[in-house]
């Protein structure tokens, strides 16, 4: 098995011209699949139409999504693992994590992928990582606005790298971790 990239983002928040400038990079690089964790589904969809990034979408809706087709939970295996996907406003997040642990052990994830606080985060609970991009459109951190790459090397923990946009569109790695 070769190993497989994941392009993690969240959080657009109607922020169309940092999406659009991270999907314009997106296409200079090699994704297996990529992942929006919600608040900004319909962005998503014009931004991907725009910039012409093609990858296979896996998407979660938000507590600022109505589109009803998209589920507000997911599963996703790649590259070995197994990752549970969810925005996060379900789980209690501002109390801290162990529901979201609960849910993704439930769905035997090794890798949870959430959005809604805004922050990126990158945590481990005995047998799970823990991973927010942090927000595209509205950060609530002073990094300013973020996303994450995930490298799934086979037999091997997954790579996160953190990634931040500057404006007007530049995007910069944060850390390798």
């Amino acid at each position: 098995m070769e190993s497989q990239r994941l392009l993690v983002l969240s959080d657009s928040h109607g922020n169309s011209p940092f999406l659009e400038a991270v999907l314009r990079w997106a296409c200079n690089d090699t994704f297996d699949a990529a992942v929006f964790l919600g608040d900004g589904i319909e962005d998503l969809r014009r931004a991907s139409a725009l910039t012409g990034f093609s990858c296979e979408w896996n998407m979660v809706r938000g507590n600022n999504d109505y589109a009803t087709s998209v589920p507000e939970a997911a599963i996703v295996d790649c590259g070995g693992h197994r990752f549970f996907l969810c925005h996060g406003h379900r789980y209690a997040l501002y109390n801290g994590n162990d529901r979201l642990i609960a849910a993704a052990r439930k769905m035997e994830a090794d890798t949870a992928l959430f959005g809604h606080t805004h922050v990126p985060s990158l945590e481990n609970a005995p047998g799970l990582l823990l991973v927010n991009p942090g927000s595209i459109g509205r950060p609530r951190s002073n990094i300013g606005s973020t996303f994450a790459v995930i490298d799934c090397p086979p037999e091997k923990p997954p790579n996160v790298r953190f990634w931040h946009i500057d404006p007007p569109g530049t995007i910069l790695e944060l850390s390798r971790r």
